[in-house]
């Protein structure tokens, strides 16, 4: 599952897209909880981030290296500002992608005060030179900076004051074991529950001044793909449609009509993901299908299918990769209101198609 790709794949033109853009960055800022008790879900994560901080300070140490993982959305960078602002510490922001050469790393390493928090996002896409510098820096707050070229180089040690890694991924398996065993704590973010995001929601609406019930945040929550920042941007666009369409007081009624105008259907489907369902499900019997085949029927390239639609397909239980090909579950026929080819006497799902149509292998 390729999350890194979401953005070039179109997911910022989704309004359940996961990635932020624009003005979600903006909006994103206002929203972010500054301090560990305000951080909502996450319980194990913010347990242990609070016991190694809270070590840290005692000691009158700089905190261990940290790691954080999960799918965009989930708080990484908001838990990167918590942890520089429970230090008591500046913190200094950037990403794999822009650090291409290992002098990129040592002019911002060497810049750092002391306990200062150095925030990289997207870790695991930094470059393999910079990587290798950045080992030194986390383990012996060292690096060697190389001067001139061919047989008449020299390595000049640099000596860096103690500071705290905070890395962020979505593709923790892309780092290299030495650079993972170098964090002294690593976490993975989860995927929220609906009870937790109606929490995430109306704090949200708290601080945006909108008036919320109990079971519009509910409707909001549910359809918020498991990911705050989606629940966030959701519960913009249903203000909007609140303020103008009704008296700006956002009930379960209004969130269902508003997100209705914006196709985000009662389990945070959109258009895409629907019509990649509908696609497997009335064009080719459920499948299995190829990849290829699906996109070209949906009217998208093969990644936008694979990379932006399948992922949260298959979180929730809608659709199955197989050596064959994709497959619809049971979950997908009831939740497009459809009855499986086997109630009708057809090929079944499982057997490589729809009505008339053979299997993979000519069964």
């Amino acid at each position: 599952m390729n999350w890194d790709d979401e953005t070039a794949a179109g997911s910022e033109e989704r309004i359940v897209g996961a990635a932020a853009e624009g003005d979600d960055q903006a909006v994103e800022a206002a929203l972010r909880p500054k301090d560990l008790g305000e951080f909502i879900g996450q319980e194990k994560v913010r347990q242990q981030l609070d016991l190694v901080l809270k070590a840290a300070r005692q000691r009158g140490a700089t905190a261990d290296h940290v790691l954080l993982s999960g799918a965009p959305g989930l708080g990484k960078t908001t838990l990167s500002m918590i942890i520089a602002a429970e230090m008591n510490a500046p913190i200094r922001i950037t990403s794999g992608p822009a650090i291409q050469h290992a002098g990129d790393l040592a002019a911002i390493l060497s810049s750092l005060q002391e306990g200062e928090i150095l925030f990289l996002d997207e870790i695991h896409r930094m470059s393999r030179p910079a990587e290798e510098m950045l080992y030194m820096a986390m383990e012996d707050f060292r690096v060697d900076v190389i001067v001139g070229k061919g047989p008449g180089a020299t390595a000049i040690p640099l000596d860096l004051p103690p500071f705290t890694l905070v890395g962020a991924t979505t593709r923790a398996g892309l780092l290299p074991p030495p650079l993972r065993d170098r964090f002294g704590f690593t976490a993975h973010m989860e995927f929220y529950e609906p009870h937790e995001l109606e929490r995430v929601v109306t704090r949200s609406a708290g601080l945006l001044d909108v008036t919320i019930d109990p079971a519009g945040a509910a409707e909001i929550a549910g359809r918020s793909r498991g990911t705050p920042r989606i629940a966030n941007r959701l519960l913009r666009r249903v203000r909007d449609y609140a303020q103008v369409r009704a008296d700006g007081v956002i009930t379960r009624e209004i969130a269902g009509a508003a997100l209705g105008v914006y196709e985000v259907d009662s389990r945070g489907l959109d258009r895409l993901d629907r019509a990649v369902l509908e696609a497997l499900l009335k064009l080719f019997g459920g499948g299995p299908v190829g990849l290829s085949t699906l996109a070209v029927a949906v009217g998208e390239e093969r990644e936008t299918v694979e990379e932006v639609a399948e992922p949260f397909l298959v979180r929730e239980g809608l659709l199955a990769r197989t050596p064959r090909g994709r497959v619809a579950t049971p979950a997908a026929w009831n939740h497009l209101g459809l009855v499986p080819p086997q109630a009708t006497g057809a090929a079944g799902a499982g057997n490589g198609g729809g009505p008339g149509q053979q299997g993979l292998f000519g069964a």
